[in-house]
């Protein structure tokens, strides 16, 4: 007779899982260099046994279970593993006990995340009383999410409660997530649960101050904005008599950057915005140079609109014109080359702008009858028309990891209940404002992306900077396309095509969609450190790290995909993940064997032409667009971002956005240590960029004297 039932720590009994007790024993074995399943197994039916002898008349315990695994392991001669077993049974006791402080002392047996997930939940969305006391379990929050959501299905006679126990388990078992604002406000008085928007700024002052007071509201639910300021009259335009000049678009902006400073979106975090300026307007110049000083416009991500007429300017070395947004007419000629430089200098030097290529982004518009995409939303991934907004979620790539491939079943399925999830988001969303109801609902476009790519290539043993990483990206993305547009077709059999459908070049196409825009690979921070893998289709930025929790707790946490290969491999150790955390890296590190530090890569690994060319692997089977960041390495020449601006155009990416390790004071990411004869002086590899007295661009300066390539005018050194 065997065992059945075991009690668990929190007094449930439960049915006995011996697969649970091999698992844990074969890890034991792995950190002492054995990779042997079968030799777990054997140990695990020892246990087994003298469970079934010892708990005849009575259930065990967990711990008395444990006890059981040492006894076995030690009286069959393996102390190796028991000593290891040991200090993973201690390991394993320190973390539970750091979980349930985060969880106020409460354990969630339904879901198993790592600590980290835990901490972003309880900070960002477990829902609190006004004493701080959890009013929620990280399981009872996807439940709640998952029942909301599920809720329009009975709009159309679906089946609501199946429905609901779908989303739940794809949450439950992190397989898909939604964005914050779903998370943070499904099932809530708020009930505001899109990302992702686009505002109108009419050259009005009604309309400038309507978009800035919409802004704040949906910032304060927890979205984000974008904007294109380029309809305004440039800065000193003569608006008629007893009206004076125009104050230009960059003085409105600093109204929305402080009013975004002063209102918090759902109480957690600061509104973010996009700022675009087309390259044609007239105070372009003025908008390149916004973050110059490191200190302005830190509620902007900023993004110059350019054309292909300036692309093919720059690269002939031509003119090209400034037009009048009003009058249509051309009133001045630049140097495209001038300009260009001056976004490559402060690109180089703060990371922003980026460029936005607008006419590809409208190449792919299928709804050019309703108008002309002028914006993005906040972070550069989902174009959008006036007043549009989208949903947006992120399929967990790694559970679909299996051997060497990708269990393709299992990811048709998901992206299926993805796209149900997200469309229904539209129709239980409380919207911020009719207009952007009517619009949504109009289009019905949705954003699914992906995270955990990275980690799936680790998986596969793939390098991410290789033409095999590139062609994963594309079976993977073609896939998920190909998959996404037969439930959107599916959905448009049930539910009707979106009610524009008639306007789209889908009509013309004879396919019949339910949602005018499917996939936007999007940032995926905050879900995929829930999620615990790597960031939507961006590399991992570094193998291991050190964390301090709980005030005087060093946890070093490592990468699973390695931790595991470390094991396998037989070099794994405290002491080395240890000295990973402080290099961040193991490109240079003896020790490791040349295969793995080829495979697991990280983002200052990778170099910016690889970076460009995944994103535009990824961008062939995407309906929206890619927020990505193009990393270069501190020594990165002004040649060196100027070429990745070029390589971005050439290769059919609809954007670019690049970072050159330390040239900002503070970074969001970073490796905490670096050796002080590893540390190099910025400005001893590359001057920094000089504003001309005259018309404020950014010139680099040369042996004597340098000239502004803008309105030649001398600045000197």
């Amino acid at each position: 007779m065997t065992v059945l039932k075991i009690i668990k720590r929190d007094g449930r009994v439960v049915d006995f899982n011996q697969e649970k007790i091999t698992t844990a024993i074969f890890k034991a074995a792995q950190a002492v260099g054995s990779s042997d399943l079968n030799i777990a197994r054997q140990l695990s039916d020892k246990v087994v046994g003298i469970l079934a002898q010892r708990f005849l008349n009575k259930i065990p315990a967990v711990e008395e279970i444990q006890d059981v695994v040492e006894e076995a392991l030690i009286a069959n001669s393996e102390a190796k593993i028991a000593k290891a077993y040991i200090l993973y049974r201690q390991k394993r006791t320190e973390l539970r006990n750091l979980k349930r402080a985060v969880l106020q002392g409460r354990h969630d047996e339904e879901t198993d995340l790592s600590l980290n997930a835990l901490k972003v939940l309880d900070k960002r969305f477990l829902r609190k009383d006004s004493d701080g006391a959890l009013l929620e379990l990280p399981s009872q929050l996807f439940r709640r999410v998952a029942a909301n959501v599920a809720q329009a299905d009975a709009f159309y006679g679906g089946d609501v409660l199946a429905t609901t126990e779908r989303f739940y388990e794809r949450m439950r078992k992190l397989e898909f997530l939604p964005n914050t604002p779903t998370l943070m406000n499904a099932g809530t008085s708020v009930q505001q649960l899109v990302a992702s928007f686009v505002l109108p700024v009419e050259d009005r002052i009604d309309s400038i101050f309507d978009a800035l007071k919409h802004a704040a509201i949906i910032h304060k639910t927890g979205g984000g904005t974008g904007f294109s300021f380029s309809r305004l009259r440039p800065k000193n335009d003569f608006l008629g008599p007893n009206e004076g000049t125009a104050n230009g678009p960059i003085a409105f902006m600093r109204l929305f950057d402080s009013a975004t400073n002063v209102i918090k979106q759902g109480g957690v975090q600061r509104g973010a915005n996009m700022g675009i300026l087309r390259v044609d307007h007239p105070d372009v110049l003025e908008f390149i140079n916004l973050k110059a000083d490191g200190k302005s416009f830190t509620n902007f991500n900023l993004s110059v609109g350019v054309t292909d007429t300036f692309m093919d300017a720059v690269i002939a070395d031509r003119e090209y014109q400034l037009v009048h947004p009003k009058t249509k007419q051309p009133i001045a000629t630049l140097s495209a080359r001038g300009i260009f430089d001056n976004m490559v200098a402060l690109a180089w030097q703060r990371g922003d702008p980026g460029l936005l290529f607008l006419d590809r982004i409208n190449q792919a518009n299928a709804l050019s009858g309703l108008g002309e995409i002028e914006a993005t939303d906040s972070c550069g991934d989902q174009p959008l028309l006036a007043h549009e907004s989208a949903p947006l979620g992120a399929i967990n790539l790694m559970a679909c990891a299996v051997k060497d491939d990708m269990d393709w079943a299992k990811l048709r399925e998901l992206v299926h209940d993805a796209i149900h999830f997200l469309d229904n988001v539209i129709d239980v969303t409380r919207y911020p404002l009719q207009e952007i109801e009517h619009a949504s609902k109009q289009t019905r476009k949705i954003g699914l992306g992906i995270m955990g790519f990275a980690d799936v290539l680790y998986h596969l043993g793939v390098p991410y900077n290789s033409e095999e990483g590139l062609a994963w990206a594309e079976r993977v993305m073609k896939f998920i396309k190909e998959e996404s547009q037969a439930k959107s077709i599916a959905l448009a059999e049930q539910r009707g095509t979106f009610p524009a459908w008639q306007d789209s070049t889908y009509a013309q196409r004879s396919l019949p969609l339910r949602n005018a825009g499917l996939l936007t690979l999007a940032p995926t921070g905050t879900v995929s450190m829930i999620a615990d893998v790597s960031p939507s289709i961006e590399p991992n930025f570094a193998i291991s790290y050190i964390k301090n929790v709980m005030g005087d707790t060093d946890l070093v946490y490592v990468n699973r995909v390695f931790s595991r290969a470390a094991k396998k491999l037989g070099f794994y150790s405290d002491h080395l993940m240890r000295d990973i955390a402080e290099r961040g890296s193991i490109r240079h590190l003896p020790g490791i064997p040349e295969e793995v530090r080829n495979i697991f890569v990280t983002a200052p690994d990778i170099s910016p032409e690889w970076h460009i060319r995944m994103q535009a692997a990824f961008q062939k089977h995407l309906d929206n667009a890619i927020s990505k960041t193009i990393n270069f390495p501190p020594d990165a020449s002004l040649q060196d971002v100027a070429q990745g601006f070029l390589l971005a155009y050439k290769l059919g990416c609809k954007g670019i956005t690049v970072y050159r390790d330390k040239s900002l004071d503070s970074q969001v990411i970073h490796v905490p240590h670096v050796r002080k004869h590893e540390q190099k002086s910025v400005e001893q590899l590359q001057p920094k960029p000089q504003q001309c007295v005259e018309c404020g661009a950014a010139v680099m300066p040369g042996q004597g004297k340098s000239v502004c390539q803008v309105c030649g005018t001398a600045v000197l050194p």
